[in-house]
């Protein structure tokens, strides 16, 4: 999992830090925070980069957090979770933070638990921490078990439907295809695709990903046939689409 914070104070960001590790580092779940200091500097990362949770302070220098926010949404079109952090109390600042798209609001100093609870929330819109067994994506069910994905038949005109076809994969493979599935619709940097699949960020190989998305196109027929397409956005990464509404539905 890979959560972006905004924060200039180094106290508040090592105590973030420590209570997000803490919290969701759950089963085979890893959580890496990436730290900033400037929003300007998270901005421009943001152009090539993505996450899985945005944690925003307001007042920071270069580009304040709301700021940001509202340039994430209306001009990257990104919906990845967001949550403001400040210091401000103010219910109009509360309501400008929700109208500029964050999902969330915590006024500082924080407490761990409602945090965690509250991070946990958000996710869950694109995956469940708590290890399910398997996770299901339309006609595609991820056995975290087994590391295999079962691709259902679609149903026929009385309701019947073949059997599921089951695809073994290796333990970085059923990462990467889980993580795209869970990003359903939306860019997924390449950095990150190589970090959710276990490469150590000293270690980024470029062919090395491309090949991966290679076999999964093929193994679990990611294309338009069945309703899907996987696509390569240009100094971005990847994008999976459903063309289908079936591939939209998310169960656990």
């Amino acid at each position: 999992m890979r959560i972006a914070i905004l924060e200039d104070d180094p106290g508040q960001l090592s105590h973030l830090v420590r209570t997000l590790e803490q919290l969701l580092t759950v089963g085979d779940t890893t959580v890496a925070c990436i730290a900033f200091s400037d929003g300007a500097m998270l901005q421009n990362v943001l152009r090539r980069e993505s996450f899985d949770l945005l944690v925003l302070d307001w007042n920071v220098p270069g580009l304040e957090g709301v700021q940001l926010l509202k340039w994430l949404r209306t001009w990257q079109a990104d919906r990845v979770p967001a949550l403001m952090l400040s210091s401000r109390t103010a219910e109009q600042d509360v309501v400008q933070a929700l109208g500029f798209g964050a999902d969330d609001y915590i006024v500082k100093p924080f407490r761990p638990l409602e945090l965690g609870a509250r991070v946990q929330r958000l996710l869950a819109r694109r995956a469940p921490l708590l290890q399910a067994d398997a996770q299901r994506f339309g006609r595609w069910e991820f056995e975290r078990r087994t590391h295999s994905v079962l691709v259902h038949g679609e149903h026929g005109e009385h309701g019947e439907s073949a059997p599921p076809q089951r695809h073994a994969l290796s333990d970085r493979e059923f990462k990467l295809a889980l993580t795209l599935f869970q990003h359903l619709g939306g860019i997924v940097s390449r950095a990150h695709l190589l970090e959710s699949a276990g490469y150590s960020t000293e270690e980024l190989p470029s062919r090395t990903l491309d090949s991966h998305i290679y076999r999964l196109r093929s193994k679990l027929g990611l294309d338009a046939e069945r309703g899907l397409s996987l696509r390569t956005v240009y100094g971005r990464g990847y994008r999976l689409e459903a063309l289908q509404p079936q591939a939209q539905e998310v169960t656990a």
